[in-house]
């Protein structure tokens, strides 16, 4: 164990000696490297702990929802399930249903789609940051390596001898942005994909909600038809 964070300790005490050692293009470009990364990151730990109680507490209320007896029994406690964006959806369709009554159920339908969307796009809000630092910092990267490439050209022509002391410093520069440019573009990328196939669960069990609360209200219209019927009969 010690022996791992004597490692790390040196490893990093290497990449700050070889940062100081740059030049002012690439300590700029470094810095916005830094500040596209943890910008990412702050985007990503926000977007994972919103979208994993929103599982939780959506698995929680369809459980919930099929173990009432009435909408009423739901619209009750369903504000302890909030982060779910099924919340939402029900509260939207419940309004609707009351407000007309029963008599139009597309209406009803309608009510909940706009509800889904307008989850979706709460948890959809600053997720494109991270696709334009998985675009945009490899070729921030890039540049600060060609500059590098250019830097190690001019000492090489300085100094009048290809020696490894006149093309070093522009060298280390072209491979430490490079690399940087990787470490802040592959973890947005990830994070991109993963979170945007998180949120589209999140929209096909919206629409999955909405089918299963259509067949809860037409299976309370049709006791309701019946005795309708029953008293015009009489």
């Amino acid at each position: 164990m010690l022996n791992a964070y004597w490692l790390a300790f040196a490893v990093g005490g290497e990449i700050v000696d070889l940062i100081n050692q740059t030049g002012f293009v690439a300590k700029t470009v470094l810095l916005l490297l830094l500040m596209f990364s943890v910008l990412s990151w702050a985007i990503i730990l926000s977007k994972w702990s919103l979208l994993r109680r929103a599982r939780v507490q959506s698995g929680r209320f369809v459980r919930a929802f099929r173990k009432a007896q009435r909408l009423q029994d739901i619209a009750a406690v369903a504000d302890q399930f909030r982060p779910s964006p099924l919340v939402g959806v029900f509260e939207n369709g419940f309004e609707e249903f009351k407000r007309q009554g029963g008599r139009n159920p597309l209406a009803v339908q309608r009510a909940m789609q706009i509800a889904n969307s307008e989850g979706l796009t709460r948890f959809e809000r600053n997720v494109p940051w991270l696709a334009i630092t998985g675009a945009v910092t490899p070729f921030v990267g890039l540049f600060g390596t060609v500059w590098g490439i250019i830097d190690a050209f001019h000492g090489l022509g300085t100094a009048g001898a290809a020696t490894l002391r006149a093309v070093a410093p522009g060298i280390s520069e072209a491979l430490i942005t490079t690399a940087f440019g990787l470490v802040a573009a592959i973890p947005a990328v990830i994070a991109y994909n993963l979170i945007g196939s998180s949120i589209r669960e999140l929209a096909a069990r919206g629409d999955d909600f909405s089918l299963e609360m259509m067949n809860a209200i037409e299976r309370m219209q049709v006791p309701q038809a019946a005795a309708e019927t029953a008293g015009v009969r009489r």
